[in-house]
């Protein structure tokens, strides 16, 4: 037997643990949920080993078990590689915690069930081989997630959001099917990795062109892109363990879907300008609004969103590594803000605030950004970046300053008149560790991903409109969050809060043209 195929049995041992649940689906099921947790173990340690022999062995396929291109395949990869160790780690976390979580929920062993299925479902997403797998896997993914927010089929809300949900799955799923169809059309095979080496070494034909808009499609509506955001805020209502896997990681799968078809997406330059501009304004929106939400979990499902779309606008520009860069830090970090989202506010409350606020004004706060940008432009210097662009994507180098906004608001906190000095010292420690982290990361990522996804071509007149745009758009953002303390007291300050707390009307809007919701029970 091939050792690429040693995968395959992740998934196997959880939807094993899954049959156990259905067949006790009551209270306190027995060994269900122990059995759960050590499947799930099980899983994240042939998620390592499969790592190590990716590292071993390089990359590689298994062969399909299966006929005529239909059947199950393995991929192993950086890619593959990286995302079985997420989803495993991070399913096994969310199945520890959900075992006391859900301890005495008259309905116990159905919800280990689902997420057991729910796992199984994304490790079969992300090793896929062939389309077919793809594609089944992606569906069985947003139908188990859908059983999952219906746990309290009684909650009207928990209906509205799984009903609007399945709605953007459904196009989801056909347009990934339209785009298996063209793609197995163009090119005669089902086999992903040989459609990428096709790809990276052909010319664009129309058919492989609209299998990369659809593609774009598909990704953007599992990912909860402007306008289709609404349902991903509406899911509060199932429990903790099932937000923290769908916001840690099923709804990456966009992402990981235009990484996967890396070369695919490259051969319609114009299919990845919409996604930047898509992504790109999804961030900003997501953040301004998560800005103003007074619900811990419904802030970070903003969070969520605003995240989605700053990785859509990596895709966007091609910077593929980055995206899967972005995946892993966004996935463990909303994993643990969600499952210590109990204990968050009384955190907060705990902490003494003594003394007045540092308010910067707007000398400390155009000083702030000439200064992390003097720190960002010199740690790139060092990382070997020149200004014409020889080591480095000008993608990659727009995406940093943007980054680098983000700290300068800490900066002009610390460089306001009434801020101590321990605390300017340490921001502008903050923005030179943010600084080489981002140049390791990204470097680390790259040398991760060489010869499995392509580089970063060189952007064209369209490309650096869109760069100068975003650069532009996330400083004007940053500045005005620095500023904010300064004209908050406004009345068209208020006013505006209020627009952002409803999200700008933008679901509501949504909700009406697609003409309101019937929303009935789940059998």
């Amino acid at each position: 037997m091939s050792l690429y195929l040693l995968p395959l049995s992740a998934p196997l041992l959880l939807l094993l643990a899954a049959l156990l649940g259905f067949l006790r689906q009551g209270r306190r099921p027995a060994l269900a949920p122990a059995f759960a947790e050590g499947a799930a173990l099980g899983a994240l340690l042939i998620a390592m080993a499969s790592f190590a022999i990716l590292i071993q062995r390089g990359a590689g396929d298994s062969g399909l078990i299966g006929w005529g291109g239909v059947g199950l395949s393995v991929r192993l990869d950086a890619v593959s590689g990286t995302m079985l160790l997420l989803v495993a780690f991070i399913g096994w976390i969310v199945l520890r915690y959900a075992r006391s979580y859900l301890d005495g929920e008259a309905r116990q062993g159905y919800f280990i069930a689902w997420i057991c299925v729910a796992l199984a479902a994304v490790l079969l997403l992300v090793q896929a081989g062939n389309l077919v797998q793809l594609v089944a896997a992606w569906i069985a993914t947003s139908y188990a997630l859908h059983r999952l927010l219906l746990f309290y089929p009684e909650r009207v809300a928990a209906q509205r959001a799984a009903s609007k949900k399945r709605l953007f799955s459904t196009l989801s799923a056909s347009a990934l099917i339209l785009a298996a169809g063209l793609i197995w059309m163009s090119v005669g095979t089902s086999d992903i990795a040989t459609i990428n080496a096709l790809a990276r070494s052909g010319d664009a034909s129309l058919l492989i062109i609209l299998a990369a808009a659809l593609l774009a499609i598909a990704a953007v509506l599992k990912s909860a892109q402007f306008p289709t955001h609404g349902w991903l805020t509406e899911v509060m209502e199932a429990p903790t363990p099932v937000s923290a896997l769908l916001h840690a990681g099923v709804i990456n799968a966009g992402g990981f879907l235009l990484i996967r078809f890396a070369d695919v997406m490259l051969l319609a330059p114009g299919v990845l300008a919409v996604l930047a501009m898509v992504g790109g304004f999804t961030a900003l929106f997501g953040a301004l609004v998560m800005l103003t939400q007074p619900a811990v979990k419904t802030s970070l499902a903003w969070s969520t969103v605003a995240q989605m779309g700053f990785m859509m606008l990596q895709c966007g520009l091609a910077l593929f590594p980055l995206a899967l860069l972005h995946i892993v830090a966004h996935s463990i970090y909303k994993a643990h803000a969600f499952l210590a989202s109990g204990g968050a506010v009384e955190q907060v409350a705990a902490i003494g605030r003594p003394g007045p606020v540092a308010v910067p004004n707007g000398s400390a706060v155009g000083r702030a950004f000439l200064i992390a940008l003097a720190i960002y432009a010199g740690i790139g210097a060092a990382f070997g970046v020149t200004f014409g662009f020889d080591h480095k994507s000008p993608q990659a180098l727009a995406l940093g300053a943007i980054l680098i906004f983000g700290v300068a608001y800490l900066l002009a906190q610390g460089l306001a008149d009434a801020a101590p000095r321990p605390l300017t010292r340490r921001t502008a420690l903050y923005a030179s560790a943010t600084a080489i982290g981002y140049f390791a990361l990204q470097t680390a990522a790259e040398w991760l991903t060489a010869g499995i996804l392509p580089a970063t071509p060189a952007p064209g007149r369209l490309e650096w409109t869109l760069m100068a745009l975003a650069v532009l758009s996330f400083g004007l953002v940053a500045v005005a969050q620095a500023l904010f303390p300064l004209w908050a007291t406004h009345p068209a300050a208020a006013g505006l809060r209020v627009h952002l707390a409803n999200g700008l009307y933008a679901n509501a809007t949504m909700d009406r043209l697609l003409g309101g919701w019937s929303v009935r029970k789940a059998p």
